[in-house]
């Protein structure tokens, strides 16, 4: 007879745990940009506590990590060490990829602890760095299966499998950030990833412009980042925002954010900085973060985005803030600028409903042509 048991995942699962320890330290983002977002995450996943960084700007690999390992009430000196960030990464990665014998599976459904031996505590806190959200444990004649959303959908995975294909995203971020090193910011990468870009090819994006942020965020501080040539500064913010875009066609919206803000540094005032604010805007705006949008779309305008793509855009984000007087007025501008009615019914609708007579000037309704 066959045996199944479900047990939920909900009192183990650990999405955005690492957003949650980041609002707590001041240098999180610093860190970040120098360590690597999920290198910085895999210091805290094998207890290897970051105590001092010795930045190289010219060369950020030959940073120098102080780290400890164990917890903070440790004592003594011993297991202080120091390693360049190549190494130090290395070290992580290696740790991550050992293999320990497998736990029984929980025999209660609230024995959690049984449950996250099981499952694997490492691996628990490895998945949300991917995009998967667990949500239950399936036993059935002693096979562990695990239910997982990714993307918003659910997906079967074998529990050996899953943490088989979760230390392969640990080797590939690792192979990633070596396949860098030599040359980390090549500008002729640019207009390839603009090709991919248009092909809808966003993991190429990231393959080919993913090391940049750090060190790009580390140049910017220094004498020769803040003299850098305007064609140049151009380039790498154009760069930077095909990886933004990507990011957030991949889902990583927080990473699309960091990488946004960074481009529009190099970007400055130029039309480069436009379309970043534009592409900014248009992912918080997605994200359901409309009055974040607001300020971002605005600054695009201001820096000569076209009204036909922006003022729709920005026309939401007011709506949805049940800003309806302004989102009026971007309405009629989006029209001005020869939106089609169509396009914006959605938004000229409720702003009526909302306004009334105030409304004027908006159409009544589609014209006939376009009504179904």
């Amino acid at each position: 007879m066959s045996q199944f048991r479900e047990f939920s995942l909900d009192a183990v699962r650990t999405d955005g745990w690492f957003e949650r320890i980041g609002q707590g330290i001041g240098s999180f983002r610093a860190l970040c940009d120098i360590v690597g977002d999920r290198f910085f995450a895999f210091s805290m996943i094998t207890g290897a506590r970051i105590t001092a960084l010795t930045v190289d700007r010219r060369n950020p690999d030959d940073t120098l990590v102080d780290f400890v390992v164990g917890g903070e009430g440790d004592d003594g000196d011993t297991d202080a060490q120091r390693l360049p960030l190549g190494d130090f990464r290395r070290r992580l990665v290696a740790a991550l990829l050992i293999e320990g014998p497998p736990a029984p599976p929980p025999m209660r459904d609230t024995d959690v602890e049984a449950l996250q031996l099981h499952v694997g505590v490492r691996y628990l806190l490895l998945a949300p760095l991917y995009g998967y959200s667990l949500q239950s444990l399936v036993i059935e004649n002693d096979r562990s299966m695990l239910r997982v959303l990714v993307d918003g959908r659910e997906s079967t995975f074998d529990l050996m499998l899953f943490q088989q294909r979760l230390r392969a995203h640990v080797r590939d971020e690792l192979e990633r950030v070596s396949s860098g090193q030599r040359s980390t910011i090549d500008l002729a990468k640019v207009a390839e990833a603009e090709l991919a870009s248009k092909e809808g090819d966003w993991r190429r994006v990231t393959k080919l412009l993913g090391t940049w942020p750090a060190p790009l965020a580390i140049f910017l501080r220094t004498p020769e980042g803040q003299m850098i040539a305007p064609e140049t500064s151009s380039l790498i913010a154009k760069g930077l925002g095909l990886l933004g875009s990507a990011c957030v066609h991949l889902g990583e919206i927080e990473r699309a954010e960091e990488i946004y803000r960074l481009g529009v540094q190099y970007g400055q005032e130029g039309p480069v900085s436009a379309e970043i604010f534009t592409q900014f805007g248009e992912a918080l705006l997605m994200d359901g973060r409309p009055g974040e949008a607001i300020g971002l779309l605005r600054r695009a305008l201001a820096l000569g985005a076209d009204p036909k793509r922006v003022q729709p855009r920005l026309a939401r984000a007011f709506r949805l803030r049940h800003r309806f007087v302004a989102a009026r007025a971007c309405l009629l501008a989006a029209l001005d600028a020869g939106v089609d009615v169509v396009d914006v019914w959605d938004d000229i609708r409720p702003v009526r409903e909302a306004l009334g007579d105030a409304a004027s000037r908006l159409p009544v309704e589609l014209p006939s042509s376009l009504d179904s």
